[in-house]
């Protein structure tokens, strides 16, 4: 899928896709309006939200409702390089969610295609082309 990437104005970056537009900006401290989730937030988010997908697609398959599951997403960065050292996802379930499928929504959430591609990383190649 390609991505085409502008600048709308300030601190702002918007990607461009099928029929998305997502939008980023930076903190005011960071020169931005804070008018939408910076670029690394957004990464974060995808790492959630894809886990909630697969969750959610567990519930479905099986008829257990989703109502009351949240899914915490913590990051802890390594102190060495300020970056982030460790990804803790943690699934709140309801007091009536059956206990026999606890250990299997680990396991479901653990099958996230993005956090599979985080843990097998693609090569990255980047360049630039005179557009014209």
């Amino acid at each position: 899928m390609d991505m085409l990437i502008d600048f709308p104005g300030g601190a702002r970056v918007d990607a461009h896709f099928g029929s998305f537009t997502v939008q980023t900006d930076q903190p005011p401290q960071a020169g931005g309006e804070g008018s939408a989730p910076t670029p690394f937030a957004l990464f974060q988010a995808s790492l959630a939200t894809c886990a909630g997908i697969y969750v959610l697609n567990f519930c479905r398959q099986r008829g257990l409702s989703s109502e009351g599951i949240r899914l915490v997403q913590r990051t802890i960065p390594d102190p060495a390089t300020n970056m982030v050292g460790q990804v803790e996802l943690e699934i709140q379930v309801p007091a009536d969610f059956p206990e026999k499928y606890h250990d299997a929504l680990v396991r479901t959430a653990s099958q996230c295609t993005v956090k599979k591609h985080i843990e097998h990383p693609p090569a990255f190649s980047v360049k630039t082309v005179v557009a014209g």
